[in-house]
């Protein structure tokens, strides 16, 4: 790092260029300086959803790509994440007053005999990273606990993952005793994990297998986008 880089004030930057800032702390994983960057734009009078949706969701789209692309990695990812988190807890209350839009809800969980959570946080943090509402549901879920959130919470989406081929067939059992209570239309169903292929996907009844956070994204913006033009 040069001497130059180090003598940024993000105080003393324009609007435009603490917002590209940002998206560069967010890249590196910056905590502090998202924080502080977040509390400049508020300061200076910017709606809680621009700073989120300029600032922190596009930032976290710009990183999407590079882990699609094999640029960046699950540690790095994950560093970005918490800067966004970070910046997040600042807004959640302050979005929450001003009623801002949500692209959508998600109840997310490993199934039921499975305790593996590092591919699911991470799709976790990157769908909030999008500017959806996500309430995780950890590891080990059986069929009730998915059910009783997705009604309790009124989510939009269920995402289910597994990494052991033992476990998988268990994501089954979810979407047919959805179907078996009439309630499969009311949602998208993502799956996702190492074992998994679009095959396995379609044979359960899923809507989307989703290869990555990267994909999980993407795929739930688009099914989201499609279910709001059926339902207006």
């Amino acid at each position: 790092m040069s001497d130059e880089e180090e003598d940024i004030i993000l105080s003393e930057l324009s609007d435009d260029e603490l917002v590209l800032q940002m998206h560069d702390d967010l890249y590196d994983g910056l905590k502090d300086e998202i924080t502080e960057g977040v509390n400049i734009l508020l300061g200076r009078g910017w709606m809680p959803y621009d700073v989120l949706t300029k600032a922190l969701v596009e930032g976290m789209r710009i990183v999407g790509i590079d882990f699609r692309d094999g640029i960046l990695f699950v540690p790095e990812v994950l560093l970005a994440a918490n800067a966004m988190k970070a910046g997040m807890s600042i807004l959640k209350p302050l979005l929450a007053e001003t009623g801002a839009p949500r692209l959508g809800k998600m109840v997310i969980g490993t199934v039921k005999g499975d305790i593996h959570d590092i591919g699911k946080n991470l799709v976790g943090m990157m769908m909030e990273g999008a500017g959806f509402e996500v309430v995780d549901l950890g590891i080990n879920n059986a069929v009730e606990s998915y059910i009783e959130a997705l009604e309790k919470e009124d989510a939009t989406i269920l995402g289910m993952s597994a990494l052991l081929t033992t476990t998988m067939p268990y994501m089954k059992v979810v979407i047919d005793t959805l179907v078996e209570k009439g309630m499969r239309d009311d949602y998208i169903v993502l799956v996702g994990g190492a074992p998994l292929n679009e095959e396995f996907g379609k044979a359960i009844g899923a809507d989307a297998y989703c290869r990555d956070a990267a994909v999980a994204v993407e795929t739930a913006k688009e099914w989201s986008a499609r279910k709001h033009n059926q339902t207006a």
